[in-house]
């Protein structure tokens, strides 16, 4: 049985004679050719090069063709930053009014996806489809209507949920209108899955999820499966809270990250006739673990998983430094049943307690510290409008004013330390003082300011 036929059937719900196998190769396919994110994600030849690469190395049954949530973005006029080892992020919203007069949707440029880089994508569709197609399940990755509606209005879009509801909604159907594009050139040039990527939707209230994302994701689903194409929500985060409405949708698989327990998944899709896949950890196994921190985090998810309707894969885009000998011991896990039995009596590890990582003195009557714990603003959705939040709330505040604002990124030691110190459970987070204040749900930068202003005057006046 091929790997693409594994994967099919592992969507179907049907069990399959070994774990399907997904690894997310986004950024880290230019590592494994010596590109940079930047150059890779600008080059058809580059992209081919390192999805082939990770064939040889990874033997998945699946891959992503690209791993980029601002395609559509910069064809809508958003403005990039580039970088070494991260996809680019959104830097400019042309519908925030916190930026500008704001435009409308009127304002926007016509969206095409023969416009910015999709020919590049399109382009290295077809090849891989041409080198790969019978072998391997090719994975069309588009943004989520809602993930493009927060980067065309940023941070204003949770204030316009409560203010202007039907503006949220008139963008929201624009956004879905182009999703509808993107999968269909994704599925005329070759691409048997689209994965829906909407992590910004880990960010808000069932409710919210119900009103404004439901009904845009149904109605993409619906359109893929007419297309003749598979479909799968993907959504970064802690999105425990929406699991149960994401479970409800109409597509055919719902992957989630390490956040997210795989029991819990599993009951809700099941019923709902659905597939499900993760939930490999990535900073701390994938990325600073070793092989055998590989194997056992592999193990433990086909166990709790069990052997129908699943697909091991990362919780999200692979780090571009991952390091590629644990991606290969999940490989011969995956492959091997003998390797299975092993990884099944490797001992624990005694636990990192972190305890070198050091607290600053958050009683200090001279300033207020606020941590925003991310995965790595630069380069997931959530976090960087998490941070962003917390850097408009403190322009709020006069330059003198003692509030200091400090990004923690799981992506090294000390940043896993900080999170584990200041006992966050769910990326990302804002703690203030040592607090956690707001988990995996960004605030409006009114009552951000507000939490931080309360915190300064309760200091000011412990010490009057």
């Amino acid at each position: 049985m091929t790997g693409k036929q594994i994967i099919l059937d592992a969507i179907a719900g049907k069990n399959t004679p070994r774990p399907a196998w997904l690894p997310f190769v986004g950024v880290h396919g230019g590592k494994l050719i010596d590109q940079t994110a930047t150059d890779y994600l600008k080059s058809a030849d580059n992209i081919v090069k390192g999805l082939t690469k990770a064939v040889e190395l990874y033997r998945p049954d699946g891959l992503p063709i690209a791993f980029d949530l601002q395609l559509e973005a910069e064809v809508l006029g958003c403005q990039l930053n580039w970088a070494d080892k991260t996809p680019p992020s959104v830097t400019s919203h042309p519908m925030s009014a916190m930026e500008g007069p704001g435009a409308s949707l009127e304002d926007l440029p016509a969206f095409s996806t023969d416009a910015g880089r999709f020919p590049i994508v399109w382009e290295a569709t077809r090849r891989m489809r041409h080198t790969f197609g019978d072998q391997l399940a090719l994975y069309g990755l588009l943004t989520g209507p809602f993930t493009l509606t927060s980067h065309l209005m940023g941070t204003d879009l949770f204030l316009q949920m409560f203010d202007d509801e039907e503006l949220v909604l008139k963008t929201m159907a624009h956004c879905t209108d182009i999703a509808k594009q993107v999968a269909s050139r994704y599925l005329e040039n070759g691409a048997d899955i689209i994965a829906v990527v909407d992590p910004m939707t880990s960010q808000i209230s069932p409710e919210h999820f119900e009103q404004f994302v439901a009904p845009s994701l149904n109605d993409l689903f619906s359109h893929i499966r007419e297309k003749g194409g598979l479909s799968s929500l993907f959504v970064c985060g802690d999105a425990t809270r929406n699991l149960e409405v994401m479970a409800a949708t109409a597509c055919d698989n719902v992957s989630i990250d390490e956040q997210i327990d795989l029991n819990t998944i599993r009951e809700l899709t099941v019923p709902n006739n659905k597939s499900f896949g993760g939930n490999l950890k990535l900073t701390v196994v994938l990325l600073m673990g070793d092989t055998d921190d590989a194997k056992r985090d592999a193990i433990h998810c086909i166990d709790t998983a069990g052997d129908s309707g699943f697909i091991l894969a990362p919780g999200c885009d692979l780090p571009y430094d991952v390091k590629p000998e644990n991606l290969q011991a999940v490989a011969e896990l995956v492959h091997d049943p003998y390797q299975r039995d092993v990884a099944r009596t490797l001992a624990d590890k005694d636990a990192d307690d972190f305890a070198d990582i050091q607290l600053p003195d958050y009683n200090d009557p001279a300033q207020v510290t606020v941590d925003v714990i991310t995965l790595d603003s630069a380069s997931c959705a959530p976090c960087q409008y998490m941070f962003a939040a917390a850097t408009d709330a403190r322009s709020r505040f006069p330059e003198d004013t003692p509030v200091v604002i400090r990004e923690h990124k799981i992506t090294t030691r000390q940043g896993v330390g900080m999170m584990s110190r200041l006992n966050v459970g769910a990326l990302p987070s804002i703690c203030i003082d040592g607090e956690l204040a707001f988990a995996s749900v960004i605030p409006d930068t009114k009552t951000l300011a507000d939490r931080i202003a309360r915190r300064l005057d309760e200091k000011q006046t412990a010490n009057a």
